[in-house]
């Protein structure tokens, strides 16, 4: 017969309340330090910056003096980049996804090109930069334009979106499905109208979060040959640009002092544009999540 040794288990179990409480400490300082990070950061950027956020600096064009330099045409490049990176990514990523989900067979030839788009979230962007170098400025003549750099940050965010979508979309119950064909629905009425509207908060959260990295990247952006100075505002996609994130680099670059302080107000306003996008994926998710 068996005896249980009441003082072993005891032991045992005041050992696994000791480490889960020693980890839950560990894990809560971590977070801890994270948010104070973040408060110090918030705080230098907003002491800073708050005093040169006035309507002028939405009206005035890069300058080499501090107190009339506005952040106008980077402003508006950002925006002119973002229209064409918007529709290009989504409809690329999207389209991907639901191919490989819904009518790819599971063969070799599917998980390779499923690795690779997996390898590909994780390369540097500014491989990216180089390769839209090569092929959208050089080999289709785009130049230094909005086109060329729309179509190389989609790259960028491209395999995001297609591993996000494609997650959503095996979110979606085969029960779903299985209903929808029993009614006689094709198989895109059923992808059209059943599982691309259930999957459509997670697409459109993972989506935003990657338009949100496009907006704050500038390595792909450089080596494309984007301006750092510019003091007009772009008039199509084939114009010359310059976004937030080059435009506060070169504000940092200055020696004048006054210039830390332009490019901490620069700072905020990036920073409001991230925090508006990544609010919106968090009301999208909230809103449709429990629509199905």
């Amino acid at each position: 017969m068996n005896f249980i040794d009441h003082n072993k288990v005891s032991a045992k179990i005041g050992n696994r309340l000791v480490k889960n409480k020693i980890s839950s400490q560990i894990f809560f300082l971590s977070t801890m330090f994270g948010l104070f990070v973040l408060a110090v950061l918030l705080y230098r950027i907003g002491s800073q910056g708050f005093s040169f956020i006035t309507p002028d600096f939405f009206t005035n064009f890069a300058s080499r003096i501090p107190e009339r330099a506005g952040i106008k045409a980077a402003l508006y490049g950002t925006m002119w980049l973002m229209a064409v990176v918007i529709p290009v990514s989504l409809v690329l990523g999207v389209g991907t996804a639901i191919y490989l989900e819904e009518y790819a067979k599971k063969n070799f030839l599917t998980r390779f090109i499923q690795l690779n788009i997996s390898n590909l979230a994780g390369v540097p962007s500014i491989v990216f930069g180089l390769l839209g170098l090569t092929v959208f400025v050089r080999l289709f003549g785009f130049e230094r334009s909005i086109l060329a750099g729309g179509l190389t940050m989609s790259l960028v965010i491209l395999p995001v979106i297609v591993v996000s979508s494609q997650e959503a979309i095996r979110s979606v119950p085969n029960q779903l499905r299985e209903a929808s064909f029993a009614l006689g629905s094709t198989k895109w009425k059923t992808i059209y109208r059943i599982v691309f509207p259930t999957a459509l908060p997670g697409i459109l959260t993972g989506s935003i979060l990657a338009f949100s990295r496009a907006i704050g990247e500038t390595a792909p952006l450089l080596v494309i040959g984007a301006l750092s100075y510019v003091a007009f505002v772009p008039t199509d996609i084939f114009s010359g640009f310059t976004v937030m994130p080059i435009q506060i680099y070169n504000w940092t670059s200055r020696p004048q002092e006054a210039f830390q302080f332009v490019a901490a107000a620069g700072i905020i306003v990036l920073l409001v544009m991230l925090i508006v996008m990544n609010g919106v994926a968090v009301w999208i998710r909230n809103k449709f999540q429990n629509r199905f």
